[in-house]
Formats: structure tokens, sequence, C-alpha cells
């Protein structure tokens, strides 16, 4: 009896282990046929790297919807289609999982990243005006010295309606770069009974909603932290103990001390005082469990890129962690010309020098050296002129002159950007009522001194390059 209830229980078990885990094959080669040796393959928790013939195999989780490829300095995969394809979707019918990578032409050590945040298409009478943006973008590429650049688009890429996935994709290869995409609350599937089946729409067009790859020096990683919450469309900004253990072992093939780049939709934080003490009342507009999240990317020169709140930020987390918060390429929702900060809509470009790094925020619309707006003498600012200067971040020096005599360094201050507060004043207006002016830290001021002829704000950036804005008293 004994021996019969071993045997049964040990039947349960591989029954068990079968439900868990599937054997999965295949390899990685170039076009030419030639293997690529060292590629790390994940089914989204479970990584392993192909051997020196090109070839992998592991036990895919029982969860697991794809098999992905981490592609390779050196090489291009495809996002959306064709046999460069970065991913292959776990069925039972396909015996081997075979990969194919083109040879990058040109040297990836010196390489472009064109990051849009919040394109947010709610509707089809939205496209003509994604189109605008896309042929600004497309005019910036043009003049761009010939290195390798490609995209990502940090989530939101429409507002609901997943339908209008195609005709977005349409329109964005307009600019001819290649991009990555990040999942954003408003592409997650709503109303499913767990967060579990949140990214269903966004994998049938775009696979797996958390993967990476590398391009030169640089380790790019993109995660999902829109933890829907089976509630209607409410969500948390939250990272699930599965995509920690996938990032665990992702990064366990990256040197210490590697650039890396994190894409997310959801920003990590908001300012200090949100890293310092858990506010629960903001919940869905920052990571929840960003301590642990921090200490996996310490040893790395970590960047993390995020949108989610239509405005333009900077956040020193750590000596080796810096965020970026992108402004909305919709601006306010299509409501205006402008983000709910004053920051006009745009796109964020990143220039990487093997492992320098250097960046700058383009307006639609505006030549590049539009950095800032400046404001003189308003009804709520008598005697001062104010600066909302978008991109700042403390290594900026934003300086007031008269009459060619620097008065003073401009201070900084909280408050709504005047053209935003006008533009969205009235709610009943905008086709979304919900659309304000939201009070940014990147504005500055000063006193105007009587007598004088002449005012200039000048600004001068993180990398040297100096803006400026001249006024003519008569």
């Amino acid at each position: 009896m004994y021996k019969k209830t071993l045997i049964l229980s040990f039947l349960t078990l591989m029954a068990g282990l079968s439900l868990q885990a599937k054997d999965i094959k295949g390899s990685v080669k170039d076009t030419e046929g030639k293997p690529v040796a060292g590629v790390v393959v994940s089914d989204g928790l479970n990584t392993v790297q192909t051997d020196s013939k090109g070839r992998f195999k592991m036990d895919a989780d029982k969860d697991s919807r794809f098999v992905f490829i981490s592609t390779p300095s050196g090489y291009i995969s495809s996002t959306l289609g064709g046999n460069t394809l970065f991913y292959r979707e776990i069925r039972e019918d396909i015996k081997r999982y075979d990969f194919i990578l083109e040879k990058n032409a040109k040297d990836d050590s010196n390489h472009n990243v064109i990051v849009i945040a919040d394109p947010q298409i709610s509707e089809r009478n939205e496209l003509p005006d994604l189109a605008r943006q896309a042929d600004d973008m497309a005019e910036f590429v043009k003049g761009m010295d010939g290195d390798y650049t490609f995209g990502i688009c940090l989530g939101d890429i429409v507002g609901w309606d997943h339908s209008i996935y195609p005709e977005y994709n349409e329109i964005m290869s307009k600019p001819g770069i290649d991009f990555r995409y990040v999942i954003g609350n408003h592409d997650m599937t709503n109303w499913g009974r767990s967060y579990e089946t949140s990214m269903k729409n966004y994998g049938d067009m775009y696979g797996p909603a958390w993967y990476s790859f590398n391009v030169g020096k640089v380790h790019y990683i993109v995660l999902n932290d829109n933890f829907y919450v089976g509630r209607d469309y409410f969500y948390i900004g939250y990272i699930d103990e599965r995509q920690l253990r996938w990032l665990e072992r992702d990064l366990s093939y990256v040197e210490p001390g590697t650039r890396v780049v994190v894409s997310l939709h959801i920003q990590t934080t908001n300012d200090k005082s949100d890293r310092d003490a858990f506010q629960y009342g903001i919940i869905g507009d920052n990571l929840c469990n960003k301590p642990a999240f921090y200490s996996m990317l310490e040893p790395y020169k970590t960047t993390i890129l995020s949108g989610h709140s239509h405005t333009a930020d900077f956040e020193q987390i750590s000596d080796n962690i810096i965020e970026i918060n992108v402004a909305g390429f919709c601006g306010a929702w299509w409501c205006g010309e402008v983000c709910i900060d004053g920051a006009p809509a745009g796109f964020k470009v990143f220039d990487f020098d093997g492992n320098d790094m250097k960046w700058i925020y383009k307006g639609c619309g505006h030549p590049l050296d539009y950095q800032l707006k400046v404001y003189k003498d308003l009804p709520e600012y008598p005697g001062q002129i104010i600066a909302n200067i978008w991109d700042y971040d403390p290594a900026w020096k934003v300086e007031y002159y008269e009459d060619g005599v620097k008065i003073c360094d401009m201070e900084r201050f909280k408050a709504q950007d005047p053209l935003a507060k006008e533009l969205y004043k009235d709610p009943a207006s905008l086709k979304r009522t919900w659309v304000y002016a939201a009070p940014t830290e990147n504005m500055f001021k000063a006193s105007i001194s009587d007598g004088a002829k002449e005012l200039e704000v000048k600004v001068t950036d993180r990398f040297g390059r100096v803006y400026n804005k001249t006024f003519e008293i008569k």
C-alpha cells in the first residue's frame, strides 16, 4: 500500500510539473544563417543564453505567453512583424522558436533615441493631429547626423480604443525609425478579473509587456508598472514579483557600472517627499514598491524614463539613478498646444556617445533652441519677469540680466504656467473637461528694476548649451 501511494504521489508530482513548464527550444542566427552566441532568451520569467551554435533550450513557465530575445548590440530586430521579430508567441503547434537578427549597418556605439510619451489617441479624428507631430519628427530625423536612431514610446499609445493601434503604427512609421513600445494604463485590457488579463490587447499588437535589448554600450529595459486592480479601469503603480524576478535574471548578464536605461509608463517618483514617505493618495501616479526596484538598479548608471503625467520633470534619485519624466506627445490630451505644465507637446532626444549621454527636448512646431517661455509684468506677477523652463534640472543655470548686466540667479518656484492657465481655465469649453493647468516646479522669477530698458533671461543647460530671451522696455 505504501509503495502504491508513493508511485501515485510521484505521478501526481510529474503531472504538476508538466503543467508548470513546457520545454521549448530554438536558435538565434543572423540573416546570413550564421549562429549568434550569447544571446539572452527569456519567457518573461526564466532566462538562458544561446550556445556557440546559437542554440537554446529552456523550460517555459506555464503562464508565459511569449518567448523573446534580448537583441544584442550590433544587431537589429523588428518590433511589429517580419522575419526579424524579437518575440514569438508560445503555442502547442510550434516545435521550434527560431529567431533571425539583422546586422546593424551602422556602428551603434554612437546612437540616438527619440522618446515620446502619451500620444494617447482616443478618437480617430485626432489622427491628423498625430500625423502633424509625426511630420515634425520626420523633419527632425532628416537633419540628424547619420548615427543609428530608434524610438521609444513610453505608453498610453491610444486612449482605451485599441482598434486604433494599426492606424497609429502607420502614422508613426513616417519618421522612418523603428519604435520600441511600453504599455501604459490606457493600453490595458480593462474589465477583466485580474492584472494578469490586462495585457491581452497590447500583447496582440506589440508582444511582451516587459523585455530588454542592447544598443552600443547601453542595456535597455522595458517594464510594465501599470498594475490593474480589477475595478473598471483602475490601476496602481506597481511592479509585480514575476517581473522583478525576470529583471533580476536579466540584470545578471549585465556588468555593474554599465549604462542602463529603464522605460516604463507611470513615473516611479514625483519628488523627494514621495520617496521619503509613502503617500496612499497618489498610488496611481507613482511606483509603490520603488525601494526594492531602486536597489536592483543601484549597481548601474541608471536612467529611468517615464511618462503618464503629461508633464516634464527630472529627479535625482541617488548618485547612480536619475529619472526623466517626458512631457506628453499629445500635449494636454489634444486639447491645446501645450502640456498641462506649459511644456510644448514634443519629444525628447537622447544622444549616446559610448558611455556618455546627452539629451534635449524638441517641441513640435518649434525650433530646437526653443527651451523657455518668458512673461513680464503680468497682472498676477506685477513688476516681475517669469520664465517656464520645462527641461530644467539642478545642473542648469538660470540668470537674469538688465541692460547687459547680470542682476541675479532667478528664483525657482512652483506655479501654473500662465499660458496653460489661460488655455485650460474653462473645462466646460474643452472636449475633455478634466484637463487643467498643473503647477510646475520649473518656474523662475525675478523683480524688474525701475528704469531698466533691456531685460534678458539667460539659461545654460547641464551640457553647456545657452538659450536666452530678451525684451525691450520703451
